[in-house]
């Protein structure tokens, strides 16, 4: 498993106790790392990816770690999918109480070379599965009084960025998202925000090249990169510390803002 917060350390070990936590696109990568990190602080995790097997591996390393997890694969293009997930989730569990929404992909390209079905795919997958996959937990969410939103854009979706006008155009998308459902379910006990990663070491940017990985780095001022963990941290603080926190977009960047 990731290394993480030491949940003992900063006396927050149970803080998610009794809580069934949803990532969608957590079979690896920085969906993997908030599942771990929601799981270390008492929550039952439902793992969600479009691979079937790296969905069952990931739940069942968890299981074997002490955690309780179960691996519901699921499109989240795909509706029907969708409410298989959750309604797996739903027999295994019980509730939905906090609902990441973290599966996304990068199709990248300037505007003039960028094919509609690359610009599709990226809305698709990065934008409108958050819909279709928040609309029926919110509804779950309404009938316990309780629930905890965290959708996972960037901060291209905030300054945009060269090559990426699908991708920013969709994580942009996503932040206006958040601030809507935040204002529509804030009376129900139901918060909505939005972690916005910088950039973050992942398999995604490894395969950029050790050249332009550096060059990228010499501009933050932390002077590294992001890990998956630095993400997970922040979806933690909002799903089990945030209770008056809602609409908020939290950049995760190391002081990158340009």
């Amino acid at each position: 498993m990731t290394a993480s917060v030491s949940p003992e350390k900063e006396g927050l070990k149970n803080i998610l106790a009794d809580r069934v936590a949803l990532v969608t696109g957590s079979g690896r990568g920085i969906g993997k790392a908030i599942a771990t990190v929601l799981a270390q602080h008492g929550a039952k995790i439902v793992i969600s990816d479009i691979n079937v097997e790296t969905s069952d591996a990931t739940a069942e390393e968890m299981v074997k770690a002490g955690f309780q997890a179960v691996s519901c694969p699921a499109n989240v293009t795909n509706t029907e999918s969708i409410d298989k997930m959750v309604e797996s989730a739903m027999e295994k569990f019980g509730q939905i109480d906090i609902l990441v929404n973290n599966a996304g992909i990068t199709r990248d390209n300037l505007l003039l070379k960028m094919s509609e079905e690359h610009w599709q795919a990226v809305i698709d997958t990065n934008l409108t599965s958050a819909f279709k996959v928040t609309q029926p937990i919110v509804k779950i969410m309404s009938k316990q009084r309780y629930g905890r939103i965290i959708n996972i854009a960037s901060t291209t979706g905030v300054h945009g960025n060269f090559g990426q006008c699908n991708y920013a155009a969709a994580k942009a998308g996503l932040i206006g998202f958040t601030k809507t459902v935040a204002l529509e379910y804030a009376k129900r006990n139901i918060t909505c925000n939005a972690v916005a990663p910088g950039f973050i070491d992942t398999d995604m940017t490894k395969a950029l090249g050790e050249k332009i990985i550096n060059s990228f780095v010499e501009k933050i001022p932390a002077g590294r990169m992001g890990t998956p963990d630095d993400i997970a941290r922040a979806v933690l603080f909002f799903a089990g510390l945030g209770d008056y926190v809602t609409g908020t977009v939290m950049e995760v960047n190391g002081g990158l803002y340009t």
